[in-house]
């Protein structure tokens, strides 16, 4: 009987042994070498956080619960520093992150969705354009709302059809402004804006004082958050919401696209109903170097799985439901790349007729 000797396989050369650590100190060096360059770059440094409402809102209040975490996810942890640029309905904070920050990854943007639909229905003083932009993610995605304050008698939307409504109002391209027009004109309600409030906070003071009755674009966690006693004692009647589909705490209030009567008129709405599910917007300039724009990115993913960022965020309310960047910029593109025939439909609708708006005095 013959003898089978067992194969092994044959011991890897000093040539194979040296082509291999070749191979691992190629990939392995350069990526140790971008990650220290990112620490180097971020150590003690501050990042500005562009906040386009003003102190004390919902926005602002989810933007510095942001901003006491972020940092902890970028290389070198650098300090993440909050500014509110307010001033024509975000137009200022968009402009500014778009077009006049520094371009080295030191500056980003929490910016409410009305930007991106702005562009393509109005676009007056539009400095930027949203496919260029480098989008980061959105904390939360929820529907916006409109209600008015409770002396003002006005129990569901329909009414409004029978009785002007004064509406406090911050600027052109704010949902404060957008959403009362495009009611307007498309349903024949009538809303008046009262405009130039410089923040939302000055809205809700004014609504408390009578001088105007409700407000339009507020989101239903920071109505939670910033006034939980005018639900807590029905100070506000919730007459609509913006969104894809109804809140399920708010599910006897209409959509904005409940309210179609015509294909044309829901595929309208559609337009500005899908904005809002962008959720709130992070994001950062355009020509940010790509390792500095992937690892805000990666801290911007990890803040929102951060369990300290989510027990803090919970302390005030804030909804924790984010959206990638990868779908937040597929929605925006789609927004700005709908045909000039709808598009121009929609324009017309939130075109502001005269005697529409007063000034704050």
């Amino acid at each position: 009987m013959k003898n089978v000797e067992s194969k092994r396989p044959a011991a890897p050369s000093v040539r194979n042994l040296s082509a291999a650590l070749s191979l691992f100190l190629t990939v392995a060096i350069p990526s140790a070498a971008r990650a220290d360059a990112l620490e180097d770059f971020y150590r003690g440094k501050q990042l500005q956080l562009i906040i386009s409402t003003g102190v004390g809102g919902g926005v602002d209040t989810a933007a510095r619960v942001i901003a006491r975490h972020l940092g902890n996810h970028i290389p070198g942890n650098p300090t993440v520093v909050p500014k509110n640029m307010t001033g024509a309905g975000h137009l200022q904070a968009t402009n500014y992150v778009y077009g006049q920050a520094p371009k080295d990854g030191l500056t980003i943007g929490a910016i409410l969705p009305t930007f991106v639909g702005y562009q393509v229905l109005d676009g007056r003083g539009a400095q930027y354009d949203v496919r260029n932009f480098n989008f980061l993610g959105a904390a939360d995605v929820e529907n916006a709302n409109l209600y008015t304050w409770h002396t003002a008698g006005i129990k569901k939307i329909e009414d409004v059809k029978d009785r002007e409504v004064l509406m406090g109002a911050t600027g052109a391209g704010s949902y404060t402004m957008l959403y009362p027009t495009l009611l307007n004109n498309v349903l024949g309600m009538k809303f008046k804006m009262v405009s130039g409030y410089k923040s939302t906070n000055e809205i809700h003071l004014a609504m408390e004082r009578g001088e105007v009755q409700g407000r339009a674009g507020n989101f239903f966690s920071s109505l939670k958050s910033q006034n939980p006693d005018w639900l807590r004692d029905r100070k506000i009647d919730m007459l609509l919401q913006f969104g894809a589909v109804r809140d399920p705490e708010w599910p006897d209030v209409p959509l904005l696209n409940d309210l179609g009567r015509t294909e044309e008129e829901k595929q309208i709405f559609k337009i500005f109903s899908a904005e809002v599910a962008l959720g709130k917007v992070y994001l950062t300039s355009p020509g940010v170097p790509a390792d500095r724009l992937a690892a805000l990115r990666k801290a911007f993913e990890e803040t929102m799985k951060d369990p300290a960022y989510i027990e803090d965020a919970r302390k005030v309310e804030m909804l924790v439901r984010p959206l990638s960047w990868q779908k937040q910029k597929e929605m925006a593109d789609e927004i700005v790349n709908m045909s000039p025939e709808l598009i121009a439909k929609a324009r017309a609708a939130m075109e502001l007729k005269t005697g529409d708006e007063r000034k704050v005095p």
